[in-house]
């Protein structure tokens, strides 16, 4: 017989609504459903003490619910310590899971918790190491180290693979072999002072490389600007990622150029630029391209196409102006040089993109969750899809990383002149 405990009651109608709604978003693509309103207990519950009245989605549905419920029953009744029996992490295990078995790395059931470390990428500042990090298949890979980090200063470089995770104050040693983009950014971000360890592969390189990586808080800007050339009269802008600040940011950027009477071209440098909000991509193509000009389409299972074109005055559209890429640049950055290229046939240096074509809805949900749903591809104003193929650069050259000069910017310079 099942030792049953004490412990506090637990909400039947919020376990059985939250149950149903998380099996039901698995199954149905009409969207719409949310974690209850009420909150969660999140105190450990005794699940034998909980009945649920109704275990069918509803009645539309011909699922045959049954293995799921046989098996909550049986570890109500069976599993030797119930106070491991966690409600609310098993109903978020259950919903992870279940996402996760879509098979898209990018398609992720975010915990509260999880959902946090998120917000706080978009904006701007953290605790970690200073990576964005992605899926090449189905290995995990470094989009992109942030300038002036400790991922940067430890030598990590774009196109990195991550295959192993170790923080002994976590108690983490694993591989990321099956690992959620939430599961290996929670591993490796921590509190400033830190230490993670990770194991890299490297394209050329027949050794693992071990890296110790020691935490900082990090305040990460997504656009800065700096005047390069014999005299000055180049801009130099650094385009690092599309968040929330970003276009009052590129705003106070683009002031300082056009009341600098010396500027005769520009550098917009995409590199490790790891992307982030499409719109962002789209408002400041509008800054070289002419108002309606078509920049992106995004393209659905069904069929159906939303254009995204320029709404502003171009206040660049008449300067010389040369675009900076490498493996580092992804999605919104991609898209944004794709546009210029193939409607303005503005120059790209560098070497091949990264190669992300999809495009993730993120829907808050209750209690602090979210769920990123891959709702579409996005393809460039040619009807390219670069999805896992990247952007070839016009003029591909390597920035040689033994030396101090940046050979590509250098190109880009001398494409100007």
């Amino acid at each position: 017989m099942a030792k049953v405990y004490n412990l506090p009651k637990f909400n039947v109608t919020v376990i059985r609504r939250i149950l149903i709604y998380a099996i039901i978003i698995a199954f149905s693509f009409t969207g719409g459903y949310y974690l209850g309103r009420d909150k969660i207990d999140s105190r450990f519950i005794d699940i034998t003490q909980v009945e649920v009245t109704n275990r069918a989605p509803s009645d539309k549905s011909d699922l045959d619910f049954g293995l799921f419920w046989r098996v909550w029953d049986t570890l109500a009744e069976n599993y030797v310590d119930k106070t491991k029996l966690n409600a609310e992490k098993m109903v978020h295990g259950a919903i992870r899971g279940m996402v996760a078995a879509v098979g898209d790395p990018y398609t992720v059931y975010l915990a509260p918790s999880e959902n946090k470390v998120v917000q706080e990428d978009l904006q701007g500042s953290f605790d970690g190491v200073g990576i964005q990090i992605g899926f090449k298949g189905s290995r995990l890979a470094v989009v992109a180290p942030l300038p002036n980090t400790p991922a940067q200063e430890a030598g990590i470089k774009a196109g990195d693979f991550i295959v192993g995770i170790k923080d002994e104050e976590k108690d983490i040693d694993r591989g990321t072999v099956g690992i959620s983009l939430p599961e290996a950014v929670q591993a490796i971000r921590g509190p400033a002072g830190s230490t993670v360890t990770l194991a890299l592969t490297r394209e050329g390189e027949d050794e693992l490389i071990i890296v110790d990586v020691v935490r900082k808080s990090i305040e990460v800007p997504s656009v800065t600007l700096a005047f390069i050339g014999d005299n000055d009269e180049i801009a130099h802008i650094k385009l690092l990622k599309f968040v929330g600040e970003t276009n009052g940011e590129w705003e106070d950027v683009i002031k300082e150029i056009l009341t600098n009477k010396n500027v005769k071209g520009v550098v917009l440098d995409l590199r490790n630029n790891p992307g982030g909000y499409l719109q962002g991509s789209v408002d400041i193509a509008g800054e070289f391209l002419e108002n309606g000009t078509l920049v992106v389409v995004e393209e659905y299972a069904n069929g159906n196409r939303n254009e995204f074109k320029t709404k502003k005055f171009p206040r660049l559209d008449g300067t010389p102006v040369v675009i900076l890429v490498n493996e580092g640049s992804a999605s919104a950055s991609e898209i944004l040089a794709a546009a210029l290229s193939e409607q303005k046939s503005l120059v790209i240096i560098g070497t091949k993109t990264f190669g992300k074509g999809t495009i993730q809805e993120p829907r808050q949900l209750d209690g602090g969750a979210a769920l990123h749903i891959t709702t579409a591809k996005w393809l460039t104003s040619d009807g390219k899809w670069v999805n896992d193929e990247g952007l070839t650069p016009d003029i591909e050259i390597e920035d040689d990383f033994e030396t101090e000069e940046d050979e590509q910017l250098q190109r880009a310079i001398d494409a100007l002149k």
